[in-house]
């Protein structure tokens, strides 16, 4: 008997092969984006690599050593991955229970029971107590997997876990992208809060002099109303960006999952020193095929082919078995003894034959989720593409923005300076110099946007095109 048992279980492993009958093979869906990224005016010259973004470690990407660091406390504080890695045991152990299905689960039992027996029922006339023993060692409703329907759930379960995996790195690339967006945004807000209060310092000099002329009768009360206008805008955007470098300072902090110590604080202008290295982009749109999210795509689409698998099997007849070998007694001392063995073997076949149309409709669902899958891989390859294609736009005219930016703010900067020595000898009112202060310190802000959009840019185009899981 237990030759027999030995034998059940090679058999199913043998007949675990046939999965593949039924499950539709896997295929990428093609053409839903072009094998070239665009090209025109805003897209500059791409020159070829032979690298991917990918092939860039994030260690290597980043420069600045304060933002390695915080790079390295998110990666081991942040919550959102860590429920990331912790969704891969999970799928780790599903994929665990799927496969233990495969297998007979056995188990040893041992039984005693005691029984009265009413008197009147019995045919002696009195009560009789009965004792039972019984130990044994065996399997119950073990399926052999003939059609590979266990097999195709045990192949969804691999599936999921390894989707599981690249949500992980697709999340790890997402932080390290947002750590260091933050961290440029920071930077930046640090250096408008330092122009704003600069601008405010001067201006409340220049409303210091303005009102010492209008106290000697040489100024109007117009020039002192004017120039407190001035002081007060500079006062708001003093406050504006106290609030903003505070809030950066909080969303930094949540990113890294710790407070974010003060010498790893940035410093400096936004573009002071390289914070991020260049990306590669000339090679074709085939990369996107190896960014973590289209990859964890490409798992729930091979999961939908297994489920469909398992669907069809279901049609087919089942067939389980229950077994086990033991031996049982009236008497607990005898029941090792010879000629006390015990065992039973119980074959059940089923075949589907009548399930109000069950079955069927569990394998339009497993197609439909099949179908739903290759929608959203096409849709997420789309969005990749886009997401790639409007980065290399803005790379191939950011630098322009950059040099032409910095040419109005120098020349701003000569017209507040010119304005101003007009007003001090009298040719030229003081709404001249308001107006060209004005104009510089747009000037000056706006060139703080773009070179922030310069650096913001790069790390986009390094996410998009699947870089930072190394």
């Amino acid at each position: 008997m237990k030759r027999s048992i030995l034998t059940a279980a090679v058999l199913a492993a043998m007949l675990s092969g046939c999965a593949s009958w039924f499950s539709p093979d896997f295929q990428r869906p093609q053409g839903a984006v072009p094998a070239a990224w665009p090209t025109g005016p805003a897209y500059g010259a791409q020159q070829a690599s032979a690298s991917r973004a990918a092939d860039i470690g994030w260690r290597d990407f980043i420069v600045d050593a304060r933002l390695r660091q915080l790079t390295e406390m998110a990666l081991s504080n942040n919550r959102d991955l860590r429920i990331a890695a912790l969704n891969i045991e999970k799928a780790r152990a599903q994929y665990g229970i799927a496969s233990s299905d495969l297998f007979p689960s056995i188990s040893a039992t041992a039984e005693g029971a005691s029984v009265k027996t009413a008197q009147d029922l019995t045919a002696a006339g009195t009560p009789r107590l009965t004792h039972s023993y019984s130990a044994g060692v065996g399997f119950s409703a073990y399926e052999l997997d003939f059609f590979g329907r266990l097999q195709n759930l045990k192949s969804a379960a691999l599936e999921t876990y390894l989707q599981t995996e690249e949500a992980r790195n697709s999340a790890q690339i997402s932080l390290i992208a947002e750590v260091a967006s933050a961290y440029l945004t920071l930077t930046a807000d640090q250096q408008q809060l330092k122009l704003a209060q600069d601008t405010l310092q001067s201006q409340m000099t220049s409303f210091d002099l303005i009102h010492r002329r209008f106290d000697l009768g040489i100024g109007s009360q117009l020039d002192v109303s004017q120039a407190q206008t001035s002081v007060d805008s500079a006062r708001i955007e003093v406050a504006s960006y106290t609030t903003q470098v505070a809030q950066d300072r909080n969303a930094l902090a949540v990113l890294v999952g710790a407070p974010v110590p003060d010498a790893l604080m940035p410093s400096g202008p936004v573009d002071g020193g390289i914070v991020m290295s260049n990306v590669p982009a000339g090679l074709t749109s085939d990369v996107l095929l190896q960014r973590p999210d289209l990859l964890a795509d490409e798992h729930v689409l091979k999961a939908s082919n297994a489920d469909i698998g398992a669907a069809r099997a279901a049609f087919f007849p089942s067939i389980t078995l229950t077994a086990s070998v033991g031996s049982g007694s009236t008497d607990l001392g005898r029941l090792f003894k010879g000629g006390n063995g015990t065992w039973s073997f119980i074959p059940q076949l089923n075949l589907p034959i009548f399930n109000a149309g069950q079955l069927s409709a569990e394998l339009d669902v497993a197609k439909v989720s099949r179908n739903i899958a290759i929608a959203q891989y096409e849709k997420d390859i789309q969005t990749a593409f886009r997401e790639v294609s409007d980065a290399l736009a803005l790379s191939g005219t950011v630098d322009q923005q950059v040099e032409a930016q910095q040419s109005l703010t120098n020349a701003t900067a000569q017209s507040y300076t010119l304005a101003n020595a007009r007003y001090q000898n009298g040719i030229d009112g003081f709404l001249d110099v308001l107006d060209a202060q004005r104009t510089l310190f747009a000037a000056q802000q706006k060139l703080i946007t773009v070179k922030l959009a310069q650096q913001t840019n790069r790390v986009t185009l390094y996410k998009a095109l699947g870089g930072g899981v190394r």
